[in-house]
């Protein structure tokens, strides 16, 4: 098992995470995924095994470094290295004007968004340094690079997601230990078609935010995570990969 490669994703039992998992899974990764939600191991395990038979299941909250540092531990016990981090949780609790948010929703965003990638980073990166390689790829957002109505809170939050990857990448560009991130535009998820199936959320409008005027697939995003993970990219660090359909470009 030592010479396969190993990925670890974060919040992978839905969405992005769940998509990045299949498409590691596709290409012969053993997949080590972890949630919050335990109760979601066996059905996310059996829908995963349709892709694959190395997926493994860890619950796991991110915003507790002792569990974070625990389960880390654990995964590189079990399976001998890790060679890839993707830093997949996150959360995102308010879509108001800054005056009327709560301080509890930025307090929670914070300590998922930020200090729960912090704390998996500083953890996983203990071990990739022992091994003299890895790859680490974060999960940021175009309300991260640029300033979006609504959305500051979030927002600030996926802007510290950047300083973290470039900041990091140059730290360990010497110990090959390569770092990016993915800055996705308004991707349609499992949470995102449910709020257009209740019409909380106007598909055609929100898709207008983009040049394409499309929403992004989750397939979208995790074909670019993998292409920020895989090791063949030995110059690529310290990138923030937008995938977007050109909302930066503007």
């Amino acid at each position: 098992m030592n010479k396969e490669k190993n990925v670890l994703i974060t919040g992978g039992s839905q969405g992005i995470g769940k998509q990045t998992a299949i498409e590691f899974l596709k290409n012969k990764y053993n997949v080590i995924i972890t949630s919050r939600f335990e109760q979601k191991e066996k059905e996310l395990i059996e829908f995963l095994k349709l892709y694959g038979s190395n997926v493994y299941f860890y619950k796991l909250d991110v915003t507790d470094e002792n569990q974070v540092k625990n389960v880390i531990s654990s995964i590189t016990t079990k399976f001998g290295k890790l060679d890839i981090l993707i830093n997949n949780a996150g959360i995102s609790l308010s879509n108001g004007l800054l005056t009327e948010s709560n301080t509890s929703d930025f307090e929670k965003m914070i300590q998922t968004n930020i200090l729960g990638s912090y704390y998996c980073m500083k953890h996983a990166l203990v071990y990739m340094e022992k091994e003299k390689s890895g790859s680490i790829v974060n999960i940021s957002s175009i309300a991260g690079l640029r300033g979006m109505p609504y959305s500051v809170l979030y927002g600030s939050t996926k802007s510290a997601i950047i300083g973290l990857t470039k900041g990091a990448a140059i730290e360990y560009a010497e110990k090959n230990i390569k770092i990016n991130a993915v800055a996705p535009g308004i991707v349609k998820t499992e949470e995102l078609q449910k709020e257009i199936a209740t019409g909380e959320v106007i598909e055609s409008t929100a898709a207008t935010i983009h040049p394409t005027c499309t929403l992004g697939t989750t397939s979208d995003i995790a074909r670019g995570i993998y292409f920020l993970a895989n090791e063949n990219n030995e110059f690529l660090t310290g990138h923030i990969l937008n995938i977007d359909g050109g909302y930066t470009a503007q």
